[in-house]
């Protein structure tokens, strides 16, 4: 088969997202819940997603019936949660501690589009459809494929339909979906079924690899509680950068790879405002609950210190946690950090002063907290 122009690879690929991996009762659910609402522009991508619906019914029930019985026993470890606002540096993160095979699995992108069917689907799809995923991801140019670590979000998003991500999707209804960023105020039965959800998935993961996770997606910095009701025993390390430099970040973001999950046209006229309140609620919950992590098992580094030294920052972390086998995973790390000389970051124009000045007042607390100067010549 011909390889596809890039831009055409990411139509067919981030088009779908991870909506393509949702079963069809759910898919209906959701449809229902938005009343059907699916915009023009779009409904090649929903008529996409109902045909793969239909398959990834057939195979859930495949999945169950195999593997089952098998996951129900299988005991999830206390996993390494990798926290931080979005575009901060957390997939980089979780690059470097997904490459210490010998201590940690994580899941990956195919697997958290695919939470139903991937134990019985990922070896054949994963060759089969290869050449639908993009080389690089579309707003930050870091390397993309199935294999690839990933956010485990999407996971419980497509099985339980309770995710702020589905306001990306569905953005007429962005304030339903954007009270599962913490989950406080939600119906004591979402929650359980959420997390019900999540530790099944996990289970799939553990009994697959059989080894500890390190899970990474920025919701989980502000469910810090959640967590440790379900997992008393993990670690948790969180990433800062500079809030001018996540702000300009965060725009791109909604310029480049969220159009590729839309069913409806967004309204970008208030985008400014709503990356600021989002911004605002997950770290409210955050500094309200970072507390509740034993000392011993949480530690945060900032990203312009993990740019300049990955090495020394990762053993940092390393003996933080308390976490064995830093120097027999070195050599490796190394490796992989000496490719990345060539990677170029995205360049962005320094912010005008209003916006400035609106971002430093609404997020004055992290300014404070973590020593960022009001003025963004060296922000990164």
């Amino acid at each position: 088969m011909h390889a596809l122009p890039a831009k055409l690879k990411n139509r067919w690929s981030l088009g779908h997202n991870y909506l393509a991996g949702i079963t069809a009762g759910d898919w209906m659910r959701l449809l229902r819940e938005n009343r059907f609402s699916v915009d023009g522009a779009y409904w090649h991508r929903a008529a996409f997603i109902t045909l793969s619906s239909m398959m990834n019914s057939i195979h859930r029930v495949r999945e169950q019936r195999r593997f089952d019985s098998l996951v129900a026993g299988t005991e999830v470890a206390p996993p390494l949660f990798i926290l931080g606002h979005w575009r901060t540096g957390t997939t980089h993160l979780h690059n470097l501690f997904a490459l210490d095979t010998d201590q940690f699995a994580f899941a990956n992108t195919y697997q958290v589009v695919n939470p139903h069917t991937f134990l019985t689907t990922e070896a054949v799809n994963t060759r089969r459809f290869a050449w639908m995923i993009p080389d690089k991801r579309p707003m930050d140019n870091m390397a993309l494929s199935f294999e690839a670590p990933q956010e485990d979000e999407f996971a419980p998003c497509l099985m339980t339909l309770r995710s702020l991500y589905l306001g990306i999707s569905f953005p007429r209804r962005e304030e339903n979906y954007d009270r599962y960023l913490t989950f406080r105020g939600v119906p004591r039965e979402e929650v359980e079924g959420w997390k019900t959800a999540f530790l099944w998935f996990l289970k799939k993961l553990t009994f697959k690899h059989q080894k500890p996770l390190v899970l990474k997606s920025p919701p989980h910095t502000a469910r810090i509680r959640l967590l440790l009701e379900m997992f008393p025993g993990a670690r948790f390390i969180h990433i800062h950068r500079h809030p001018y430099a996540v702000f300009r970040s965060f725009r791109h973001y909604f310029d480049t790879a969220a159009w590729y999950a839309y069913l409806q046209r967004p309204d970008l006229s208030t985008l400014d405002d709503r990356i600021i309140e989002r911004y605002n609620t997950l770290h409210d919950a955050f500094f309200e609950e970072r507390s509740l992590i034993p000392e011993d098992r949480f530690h945060e580094i900032r990203f312009d210190d993990l740019e300049r030294d990955p090495m020394g920052q990762m053993k940092q972390t390393y003996e933080k946690l308390g976490l064995p086998g830093f120097d027999g995973f070195a050599p490796k790390l190394q490796r992989y950090v000496a490719t990345l000389s060539d990677y170029r970051k995205n360049e962005f124009p320094r912010l005008d002063a209003v916006a400035r000045q609106k971002v430093s007042r609404a997020w004055h607390r992290s300014f404070e907290a973590w020593g960022y100067p009001l003025s963004d010549e060296k922000i990164h």
